[in-house]
């Protein structure tokens, strides 16, 4: 065989790594996108817990027995944010929401000052807010007449978010392994045209750890780039999205971001590391007239 046919078989006898990488990269795709619905569902579900305003209604209007109520309440862990209600603001808001006035009928403010709060949402629930009211009324007692707040809507949260949860769980899971096994087989047909130059360098002594080494930092390489393929894409869409529906903007977190494109490399890089390194590792072992 001349030099030139040589080289032309070790050319012939590279793996083409550019179907490998848009292959796994398509793969990511999908499962990131499952990954932003998932997270915006969990985003949905904390705004809509965090918007429920908690009602603590006074029966006085001592100044030291409400400072006391307020000082207390603002202490708390569950609190995310609070204000105290006055007669008159409390008759603001009554007309603001397109009621009717009482000013030609009654001579007083019938409607009691209160102390309205939102809770942080891991504390938006059933029992969590029954705890609270005890407490809150147990600690003023003759101060706080009740502690009022939508208890069937925080009901309705609870159970939708996690239905919703379990079966994006589900679903999830489905998908994982359906992803691995998908880049697993691309990422192997990829190696697969290489079978035969890995056999010819272990037949002339090199050792497997010389043998898997570049293709296993290759193979990270390409895990990379079909991570930022697949995160440039999905950012792309959630922008698209965003430009149709600005409300999207709203559910906008960073840290879930974070988790969901480092899920996206870590998983990329993973799998492809896992299954060039088997890969290797399999034609290693096999005989030459296997290989065929």
């Amino acid at each position: 065989m001349t030099q030139v046919q040589s080289k032309a078989s070790m050319k012939r006898s590279k793996p083409s790594y550019v179907l490998s990488i848009i292959g796994v990269a398509l793969v990511l795709i999908i499962l990131g996108i499952l990954g932003w619905n998932f997270l915006n569902v969990r985003k949905v579900s904390k705004v809509l817990r965090e918007n429920i305003q908690i009602h603590a209604w006074l029966t006085t209007g001592n100044q030291k027995a409400v400072d006391s109520v307020q000082n207390y309440i603002k202490a708390q862990p569950y609190v995310k944010s609070w204000e105290y209600v006055t007669k008159e603001k409390a008759k603001a808001i009554y007309n603001k929401d397109g009621n009717e006035s009482w000013d030609k009928i009654l001579n007083e403010n019938p409607l009691p000052e209160s102390i309205d709060f939102f809770a942080n949402s891991e504390y938006v629930q059933k029992d969590s807010l029954l705890k609270i009211a005890a407490d809150l009324q147990a600690k003023f007692p003759g101060v706080i007449s009740e502690v009022q707040y939508p208890a069937e809507l925080v009901v309705t949260i609870t159970d939708r978010s996690r239905k919703f949860g379990i079966a994006f769980l589900i679903l999830a899971l489905m998908l994982s392994i359906v992803v691995i096994v998908l880049i697993d087989n691309t990422i192997r047909l990829a190696m697969f045209s290489n079978r035969f130059l890995i056999k010819t360098m272990q037949m002339v002594g090199a050792t497997r750890g010389f043998i898997a080494k570049p293709m296993n930092i290759r193979a990270v390489i390409n895990g990379l780039i079909s991570s930022v393929i697949a995160i440039g894409a999905i950012w792309a869409m959630i922008l698209w999205i965003e430009s149709y529906v600005p409300d999207m903007k709203a559910l906008r977190d960073p840290m879930n971001y974070v988790i969901l494109f480092g899920g996206i490399v870590l998983i990329g890089v993973g799998i492809s590391l896992y299954s060039t390194h088997r890969s290797v590792m399999k034609y290693l072992k096999m005989k030459l007239d296997e290989l065929y």
